[in-house]
Formats: C-alpha cells, structure tokens, sequence
C-alpha cells in the first residue's frame, strides 16, 4: 500500500530531513506534545470524547501511532494541545487510555518514554493502562526496561506522565497523549 503526504506534512519531513543531512543532529525539527485529560460523561466513549476535549483535541481525528520517536524531536509538557488544525484534521499521536463505569472503581493511563544518550532525540514511548498509578508506573518501567535492553542501551532514564481518576456516577476516561503533528485532508 503507498501512502502519500499532504503539503505541510510533506514540508515537515524535508525540513526534519534536511536537519539530518547535514548532520544537525541537535536541532529540533518535530516538538511533541504531551497532554492529559479526564473526561465523565453518560458512556465510556462519551467519556473518552470528554477527555479529548479538555485536552484541545476533540475535534481532530486521532490516528495512533507506534511507539518510535524519531530523531530532531524534543518534548513539551501542555494542558492543551497546541497544533494548527482545523475541524476535522488528523492528529498523530501515541496514547494511554482508561475507562471505570464502577461508582469507587480506579482508572489509570500513561505514557513513558526514553531517548537515546547521544543528544539525537530519538527514542521509544510505551502506553499502560490499568486501575491504579503504581500498577501503570511498573508497567511503564518494565516495558521501557525490556525494550531498550533489546536495542543494546544507550538510552537515557525513562520519563512518564500518567493520570488517574476514580469514578464517582458517570463512566470516566483517563487519557495521556503523546501529539506528534496534525495534517489537514486537504492538501
């Protein structure tokens, strides 16, 4: 199957190439935003949509990703998602999401993450899920232990960003978003 790139996604990746061929390994060509949001609605996907929402993002399809980072990117820590997109627009991302539809039941969700030790800025990202923080934190570590052990090392400590929340009446949805970039259908 051939995919091909609107204009501006097409524009990103020759910039983001250009970086690397001159070997301008430490300059950021892709910030990737991480985001967290709690929704409570009537459903668990009512919930989840909430969720979106309060992070910027409910009016974008959200396309997930794998968990590779690619190299020239830096992270950013955001209440909302800050991207140039319009109504509809795709938005690439990683994510970690939990529902609870039990009154007293806990969801946790979370994103970890590792870049490489040379100052590159490529690495991996891992997605738990689960009822408790503690529970994804060890998901996260082990996960993230594992796969840089299968790449030989060279990476940095991993980071994480998780969020939880306890149902009360409505189902709940925890999310944690990794957002690559956002393209328009549009070319």
């Amino acid at each position: 199957m051939t995919r091909s790139l609107d204009r501006g996604s097409l524009h990103r990746f020759m910039e983001h190439s250009a970086h690397l061929d001159r070997g301008d390994r430490h300059s950021p060509a892709l910030t990737i935003q991480i985001s967290t949001g709690v929704g409570g609605a009537s459903t668990p996907l009512a919930a989840f949509d909430a969720a979106l929402c309060e992070m910027g993002v409910g009016n974008l399809n959200v396309l997930q990703l794998s968990s590779v980072i690619p190299p020239g990117t830096t992270m950013r820590h955001v209440d909302r998602v800050e991207k140039d997109a319009r109504w509809g627009d795709r938005l690439y991302c990683v994510y970690a999401e939990q529902h609870a539809s039990t009154p007293g039941q806990g969801a946790a969700a979370g994103i970890g993450w590792v870049l490489t030790d040379d100052g590159c800025g490529s690495g991996l990202f891992v997605e738990h899920h689960g009822s408790s923080e503690q529970e994804v934190s060890t998901q996260i570590r082990a996960s993230l232990a594992d796969m840089t052990a299968s790449r030989g090392g060279g990476f940095d400590a991993p980071q994480m960003s998780i969020i939880s929340a306890v149902c009360e009446q409505r189902p709940v949805c925890v999310l944690v978003m990794a957002a690559y970039v956002s393209t328009s259908w549009v070319a």
